[in-house]
């Protein structure tokens, strides 16, 4: 391996061990109705986001609280810090297509319509505002 291969590999490695991301794969609702509930908390406090969440009267708001839970969780494992103590947000939340089932609804005069049952990936990354600021002047130098 080249050596500008090894340093940003070794640059990747030092970022994923800042960053407090959860993953759900596979939820069983479409995406559109996931992603109307992830831009309802993108960029909130995590507290904040976890009482939206909580009183939105969507299906998918609850597996997103699971999720942000978890994100919490994975941040105090991570860093030894606890999440009432730092300045805690979500700062991105994105919803992608997971995998389809096709079934079949019978139809009039022998036909049939296609059902796509779609399920979808949310990937979603908590953060301190203290490190995001960090971040944006080293890259602003």
């Amino acid at each position: 391996m080249g050596s500008r291969k090894r340093e940003s590999a070794e640059k990747r490695k030092e970022l994923r061990k800042t960053t407090y991301i959860a993953k759900l794969n596979n939820c069983p609702s479409s995406p559109r109705k996931m992603r109307l509930v992830a831009d309802l908390i993108r960029g909130m406090d995590a507290n904040k986001a976890l009482d939206t969440l909580q009183f939105t009267r969507k299906e998918a708001a609850k597996a997103m609280e699971k999720l942000l839970r978890s994100a919490i969780s994975n941040f105090e494992q991570k860093s030894g810090l606890r999440a009432d103590e730092s300045d805690l947000y979500v700062s991105s939340v994105f919803v992608d297509g997971g995998r389809v089932l096709k079934r079949v609804q019978p139809a009039p005069q022998g036909r049939a319509h296609r059902i796509r049952k779609r399920s979808n990936h949310v990937t979603l990354i908590v953060d301190t505002r203290k490190a995001a600021e960090q971040v944006e002047t080293v890259e602003n130098e």
